[in-house]
């Protein structure tokens, strides 16, 4: 049996781990305007308890990961500020709502800037929310948000396989998924060139590990090819002298 999407909807998918280890890339692959006024040299700090805290009253959804970061930006005027970011498995008609209560949630509790930004890595190529609000007597309510759209990427394969940036192949993992649906040996041939494309990066071991642990929780085999294609993984890890 083919399984389209991974068979655990466990909340600390592969996606937190990689965000975690390489946020950076994260907000330069998906968001480089924001990317481009955070002052990397400063420390970001990421915070699960607090997040925690604020959402634990609030249905969990298809949610594949959020993430609470404070960084610094480069404008002097405000040292601290916040990045909420979601990233979304499904169509959800209820998700814009959400990012806006923790948005206002997590200014009440800190009192400083927050941006939301959401990654939406679901089927559904018309469904891409940006804002949610309301008016009532002249009082006016709600939140924009940037949004990235994964399918988006769809003509773009090969400028996703050249680029350097770790999520470019995270993306180009999600968009073979979806092409190989129903057919496990082209998914076969697709992962093998990923896994195959990370060690010709010359990347250290880390990154390969949590990178190809993304693609693998993505592209699901059927037992026999999964183990084939490790077999094959193995063979290459031990032709290849990492860093």
């Amino acid at each position: 049996m083919d399984n389209e999407v991974p068979a655990s909807d466990d909340y600390d998918t592969p996606w937190k781990d990689a965000i975690t280890r390489y946020f950076p890339e994260f907000m330069a692959f998906y968001f480089p305007l924001a990317h481009a006024e955070i002052d990397w040299q400063q420390a970001h700090v990421f915070l699960d308890q607090e997040l925690a805290q604020i959402v634990q009253d609030a249905e969990l959804g298809k949610r594949l990961v959020d993430r609470l970061v404070q960084v610094s930006i480069r404008d002097a005027g405000e040292q601290w500020v916040y990045i909420h970011v979601e990233v979304q498995g499904q169509h959800d008609a209820n998700f814009p709502e959400r990012l806006f209560t923790y948005n206002y949630r997590l200014y009440d509790r800190y009192r400083r800037p927050v941006a939301t930004l959401a990654v939406l890595a679901d089927d559904g190529e018309n469904w891409k929310p940006t804002h949610f609000g309301y008016r009532l007597f002249g009082c006016e309510m709600g939140i924009r948000f940037p949004t990235v759209k994964l399918l988006d990427y769809a003509d773009q394969v090969e400028a996703l396989l050249a680029d350097t940036n770790p999520f470019a192949l995270v993306t180009a993992a999600h968009l073979f998924t979806r092409k190989t649906k129903g057919d496990p040996e082209q998914r076969y041939a697709a992962k093998w060139w990923l896994a195959k494309l990370l060690y010709e990066r010359n990347w250290d071991k880390q990154r390969i590990i949590d990178l190809f642990s993304v693609i693998d929780w993505l592209m699901r085999l059927p037992t026999e090819l999964e183990k084939r294609l490790m077999d094959e993984v193995y063979t290459l890890e031990r032709n290849v002298t990492m860093p």
